[in-house]
């Protein structure tokens, strides 16, 4: 017996060589995936199919409409909004309060996360504050934000800055306190020290874990977005969402959760691809 039959290969008697394995399923999937327009294709195969689904609900009148109102009804409330000029403003006054919220957060935290985690002693001193103040729910912030600071856009904004500096500080201060001590010690040797040590050493090695708070640190600001409407607030998707419950709306208020929903998503996306830029440039 040849020794082709007993390894298994594709060798024939004569020692001519048969033909190359074809690529296996899995890694003709895998080469799919890794295509972009591939993933954005598949990602959107679970949402249309909701959609089919509510809509198939809709139809049978598995619910009454004021309980969950047709994709059509939904579409038609945007489109009467969009008439009438309010949507359009809806949608940039949250939108403005959480990118200015996210970024005073996101440098907040980024700053003292980057204090404690390479300080001990500010570790100590201040890490039982935040760790408390991370505790109390936002809407238990509402009530003194606006006796601090009135019903105007600094309240709000505020509420939203605070949501999204405890992903951030997180993060960035625990990944700072497990980064590789003896890259740290290379980097001393060389002559970095202090600031030129932060930055050219210890933040480039944490990039990942900086862009995962980052990510969280969005997501939460979307979150707090409502809780900051609250607040004597005219305008905004967190309003439009209140305001429609208190008036019966259920279609708008399906119309102001899609919406959040989506934008949300967008500029989780976009920030993700800052994300992939900074990790090949840095990390």
């Amino acid at each position: 017996m040849s020794n082709s039959y007993l390894t298994g290969s594709s060798a024939v008697p004569g020692g001519i060589q048969g033909p190359p394995a074809a690529p296996s399923r899995n890694t003709a999937a895998a080469g799919l995936l890794s295509k972009s327009w591939a993933r954005v294709a598949l990602g959107l195969v679970v949402p249309f199919l909701l959609l089919g689904l509510w809509q198939l609900v809709s139809v049978l009148g598995v619910f009454s409409a004021v309980q969950l109102p047709s994709p059509g009804a939904v579409l038609t409330s945007a489109a009467d909004l969009i008439e009438r000029g309010e949507l359009g403003t809806h949608i940039a006054i949250s939108t403005q309060r959480v990118l200015t919220g996210f970024a005073l957060g996101a440098a907040l935290g980024l700053v003292l996360g980057a204090l404690l985690g390479l300080s001990r002693l500010a570790d100590v001193l201040l890490g039982p504050l935040f760790g408390a103040v991370r505790a109390v729910p936002s809407l238990a912030l509402v009530p003194l934000l606006i006796l601090w600071m009135g019903i105007g856009e600094d309240s709000k904004v505020t509420l939203i800055t605070i949501g999204a500096f405890f992903p951030v500080f997180t993060t960035v201060s625990l990944a700072l306190r497990h980064v590789d001590k003896n890259l740290v010690e290379a980097a001393r040797a060389f002559g970095l020290n202090g600031i030129k040590l932060l930055t050219t050493v210890q933040l480039p090695a944490v990039v990942p874990a900086v862009f995962s708070g980052l990510r969280l640190a969005l997501a939460q600001s979307w979150l707090f977005l409502v809780a900051a409407e609250l607040i004597a607030s005219s305008m905004g998707l967190g309003f439009l969402l209140t305001d429609s419950q208190n008036n019966g709306r259920t279609d708008r208020m399906f119309l102001a959760i899609v919406l959040l929903a989506v934008i949300g998503k967008t500029t989780d996306a976009l920030l993700g691809v800052a994300e992939k830029w900074a990790v090949k440039k840095w990390a």
